[in-house]
């Protein structure tokens, strides 16, 4: 991280700032620690009414890493290994490509590109769910979806809507759900953090303004980890669906 003394203390000050981004880091814990990312995906979209989609993605990255490290130590005992073995090492290439060619890409179109993923994932489930119990995607389509995952984390922070259109039709329970997203995204995020910096993504103001949202964290994991030991397993999926649903939405709408 670039260090420069004229701004190593210094943070971001705009009031209008913490307006919106109180609610993007409780979201995101709240995401994070219980629904699997499935409104997490809004947090960096509601940091950026204020500031630019970069700057709110390289806020965040000390941030995740906290909750993901939390998530971690809530979960510890629900972590589904074989799923998780499975899809890590893929999700890791997916950054590896986002590393090589993220200065070639738009991130709005990527960023559009999955929402409109999301949305026909949605409506397939939904139309199938009318007739047929839906079964899980096989294992060349959850591959294809945790590398694209890894992908979109790397270069727009989207990474939680293609892993979760593969894992939902698994119906795992919600702790396990979360346990083992919470592991995917603590690696990845980790992996995130020497190319962001060779790409000149992080800088001192950007990590003091961090660390000033930090207690948050434990507050929005809190929240998450409290749903998801007690919520039922419908109704549950349900509002990751909803949280899909949102992003989806938004992140499309971003690019119109």
């Amino acid at each position: 991280m670039p260090f420069d003394a004229d701004i190593r203390w210094a943070v971001i000050s705009d009031p209008w700032f913490y307006v919106v981004a109180v609610p993007a880091v409780l979201l995101m814990g709240i995401s994070k620690s219980g629904f699997g990312a499935g409104f997490g995906s809004l947090a960096v979209p509601i940091m950026a009414l204020a500031i630019s989609v970069p700057k709110a993605a390289a806020i965040f990255m000390p941030i995740l890493l906290l909750m993901d490290l939390m998530g971690l130590v809530f979960f510890r005992r629900h972590i589904d290994w074989k799923l998780m073995r499975f899809l890590l090492p893929l999700g890791l290439v997916g950054t590896v490509i986002g590393t090589l060619t993220f200065q070639y890409v738009a991130t709005d179109r990527v960023s559009a590109i999955v929402g409109f993923l999301t949305l026909i994932f949605l409506a397939q489930r939904k139309l199938s769910s009318q007739v047929v119990v839906v079964a899980p995607w096989p294992k060349p389509v959850g591959a294809l979806l945790a590398v694209l995952s890894g992908f979109t984390s790397f270069v727009a922070h989207a990474g939680g809507p293609p892993i979760n259109a593969y894992i939902l039709g698994m119906r795992l329970q919600p702790i396990n759900f979360a346990a083992t997203l919470a592991v995917f995204f603590f690696v990845i995020n980790l992996s995130k953090w020497l190319p962001y910096n060779y790409l000149g993504l992080l800088n001192w103001e950007n990590f003091y303004t961090s660390l000033i949202l930090m207690p948050l964290a434990p507050v929005g994991v809190w929240i998450g980890v409290f749903i998801a030991k007690r919520i039922q397993m419908k109704l549950f999926y349900n509002l990751v669906e909803v949280g899909m649903l949102l992003t989806g939405i938004k992140l499309v709408s971003d690019w119109l």
